[in-house]
């Protein structure tokens, strides 16, 4: 049987909290294999999508059974989300990764495999967590602050990645527009995520499908020219049919690969896969 265990990211009340409801509480539910390894487990953080609006459920508790059968640990992130604007939806995101490497010994997860997996508006969250991050504070009260928040791999399923042209307006909007629908023109540049790749970026993951009507696969083969740019190992695989939002496309051959490819990925990376 799996085991689940949830936990609050900040269980004395999360920064810039609007009220107290499950909305307003980030939490991550986390859930192991039934087979225990030899040593630690890697662990996938998980973002579902949504718009930055809410959180597709097929896109979260499916995904972290389908990381366990692998063998991997799985921490589904509930991260806030509209009215919540940015960085508060990365925050969560960095808070996940953080927590995670701060109890790393409690939860027998290696604190040097933990991947950032996600769909959508979650894989731009996912994305930001990834190219967006930092050593932790070592001075910090909090231990969990102390942590570094970078991922050590990335995995972006039909990602929204730009906010340029190729975007997908309402998770712009839902992450960055003020009180009158504007957008800060500077945000909207530094958050097109192709942009904030660096050399320190990790390793990863990517797949769409070429016909995606709603975030269109420019976003997927941007972010993969500024990987080859910086010399960031990835993988890409640009499926030829699919809608958006298929997730583990388990009804659908073609796409449904991108499991076993992801799996062959995650193993090269010496992730721990039984």
């Amino acid at each position: 049987m799996t085991e689940h265990l949830r936990v609050l990211l900040w269980p004395e009340g999360a920064p810039g909290a609007l009220g107290d409801s499950p909305a307003d509480c980030p939490d991550l539910t986390l859930t192991f294999p039934a087979l225990r390894p030899s040593g630690a487990w890697s662990c996938v953080v998980v973002c579902p999508g949504g718009g930055y609006s809410c959180k597709a459920a097929h896109e979260a508790t499916p995904i972290a059974l389908w990381l366990n059968s692998l063998g991997l640990a799985a921490a589904v992130v509930q991260y806030r989300v509209s009215p919540y604007r940015y960085p508060i939806p990365a925050n969560d995101v960095r808070r996940a990764i953080r927590l995670i490497r701060a109890n790393a010994k409690a939860w027998n997860i290696n604190p040097e495999q933990i991947g950032v997996l996600g769909f959508s508006a979650g894989g731009h969250c996912a994305m930001t967590a990834a190219t967006i991050f930092d050593a932790g504070r070592a001075d910090d009260h909090d231990p969990v602050e102390r942590q570094s928040s970078r991922p050590d791999a990335l995995i972006a399923c039909y990602p929204v990645v730009t906010l340029s042209s190729k975007r997908h307006h309402g998770s712009m909007l839902n992450l960055l527009a003020d009180a009158q629908g504007q957008v800060d023109p500077n945000l909207q540049q530094y958050l097109s995520l192709e942009n904030r790749v660096t050399p320190e970026t990790p390793p990863t993951f990517l797949w769409h499908t070429a016909d995606d009507q709603a975030v269109p696969v420019e976003n997927s083969l941007y972010f993969a020219t500024a990987l080859r740019q910086h010399q960031i190992p990835f993988e890409l695989h640009v499926f030829p049919h699919g809608r958006h939002g298929l997730a583990l496309a388990n009804d659908d051959p073609v796409v449904g690969q991108w499991k076993e490819l992801c799996r062959k990925w995650l193993q090269g990376l010496g992730f721990t896969i039984i």
